[in-house]
């Protein structure tokens, strides 16, 4: 799905809700338990429930991946259930040196090779460019790299100001006195050079960012820097973040705003009733972004 398509089912949806696919099997309705796949199962009927509402589903692919072929095999028929019309995301958090970020890249980009064709992937970028670049390689495939996460840890790294030495003493017996490491903006913050130096792997047609919507006043900041990226906003819901704060701070022309929610919808409910109060919070939550899609003018 490219960029035109994406932002045509936002207008014509009203909504720019990612549904997340984390199904933890002692959290699953008791019921669905006796199905031969009742990772599938669950999906399935949660991706039945919410498709009118719902442009893009986000697997994380950790909750299959645990329960190894299996999971996998869950994983393989959930993608494959998904409807066209909607954007999918492998949250799969990826990142490597080259050759093997190229055999990430083919796992959930190559059907052929895999059996999956995602339309994206998540990806660390600590590792940098050369970790990166593979997935971009895939034709009409999407990266989404981690920039601020909703995570209390992301502190430890994240919103940390680069040392504005331009210098150090050890700097000859590290080998790096001749090296790139002092950079351009010295008091930028660790998620800003993320941001700013990717912005030269790829265009906004193809790189997505992950920001967390509890760092919402923060997302002022993040479009001063990329104004035309999308954005994948997880942490409305469950973790508490506003979704009219979201929208105040990120909102972009095109809507630039992919918000997802897991826990709130998927687990509203853990009887026979799950399907019906998932729908039920997926179309509250699409009910909250048509207001805002109509207050920003997008539709």
């Amino acid at each position: 799905m490219n960029r035109a398509q994406l932002i045509e089912q936002i207008k014509r949806k009203k909504s720019f809700l990612c549904v997340g696919l984390d199904p933890d099997l002692k959290k699953l309705p008791k019921h669905l338990l006796k199905e031969p796949d009742a990772i599938f199962e669950f999906n399935k009927r949660l991706i039945d429930a919410t498709a009118p509402y719902a442009v893009a589903y986000k697997p994380n692919i950790a909750f299959y991946e645990a329960l190894g072929p299996r999971g996998w095999n869950s994983l393989q028929r959930t993608l494959a259930y998904i409807p066209k019309d909607c954007f999918t995301i492998a949250d799969a958090k990826r990142g490597d040196i080259g050759n093997t970020s190229s055999l990430y890249a083919q796992a959930f980009f190559d059907k052929n090779s895999s059996g999956m064709s995602f339309d994206s992937i998540t990806v660390a970028p600590y590792m940098g460019r050369d970790s990166v670049m593979p997935f971009l390689e895939f034709k009409d495939k999407w990266v989404i790299l981690l920039a601020l996460t909703s995570n209390e840890g992301s502190a430890d790294f994240q919103t940390h100001l680069l040392n504005p030495q331009l210098s150090r003493n050890d700097d000859d017996e590290l080998g790096l006195a001749n090296s790139q490491i002092v950079v351009e903006n010295q008091n930028e913050y660790v998620f800003e050079r993320v941001l700013r130096v990717s912005q030269e792997w790829g265009g906004a047609d193809r790189l997505m960012y992950v920001v967390g919507a509890t760092k919402a006043p923060m997302l002022k900041q993040v479009r001063k820097i990329a104004p035309d990226h999308f954005l994948l906003i997880p942490g409305v819901g469950a973790q508490g973040g506003s979704m009219e704060e979201v929208c105040k701070y990120g909102m972009n022309k095109d809507c630039g705003l992919l918000v997802n929610a897991a826990r709130s919808i998927i687990y509203a409910s853990s009887g026979t009733d799950f399907e019906q109060k998932a729908a039920e919070e997926a179309k509250r939550m699409q009910q909250e972004m048509e207001v805002q899609l109509k207050a920003f003018g997008i539709i």
